[in-house]
């Protein structure tokens, strides 16, 4: 192999390492990994906060989101939003929220999400946040929501809105 050649391989080489996201904040509970886990700064005063995350079951059975507490939060709870005659409505999944084997669930802004109520204190962005997950076989699992900034539309967003921006390549100055 040449001087080249081995500049290019690793050069290569670390592109795909730089690439490669490490997800380090994943956690792993039976078939269940847990990812993504993050929540949105709360302006003073606040007293719900949402928390998302994505649950992703490898297994061949089904599992089920049964309840969600953390100490931060007087309540907590696992909420669907769903239109209702035309109108968007969030509520309580008493019954849970079912992870078919083999499939990934989001817990998102505008869907299925946690509900942190009675908050005790505001979520800051760069914080922790733990909550515990309690699954009908995967047991109870412990997980952290980094907080993003308040207007965070996905993790790793900050407070940003992400807007695409116009393109003006082709304009002639």
């Amino acid at each position: 192999m040449n001087k080249l050649s081995t500049l290019f391989a690793l050069a290569a080489l670390s592109a795909v390492a730089v690439a490669t996201p490490v997800r380090a904040d994943d956690v792993k509970a039976g078939d269940l990994v847990i990812s993504q886990a993050w929540s949105r700064a709360t302006p003073g005063g606040a007293k719900v906060a949402g928390g998302f995350l994505t649950i992703e079951n490898k297994g061949t059975a089904p599992d089920k989101l049964v309840a969600v507490s953390a100490e931060i939060a007087g309540k907590a709870e696992v909420h669907e939003m769903a239109m209702d005659n035309g109108v968007m409505k969030m509520r309580p999944l008493d019954k849970g929220l079912v992870i078919e084997p083999g499939k990934t669930v989001k817990l998102a802004p505008g869907g299925n999400h946690l509900m942190l109520q009675d908050l005790k204190s505001p979520f800051k962005e760069g914080e922790k946040v733990p909550v515990t997950l309690e699954f009908e076989k995967a047991g109870k699992v412990s997980v952290s929501l980094d907080v993003q900034g308040v207007g965070a539309q996905a993790p790793g967003s900050g407070g940003m809105m992400m807007k695409k921006m116009p393109d003006h390549s082709g304009m002639k100055m």
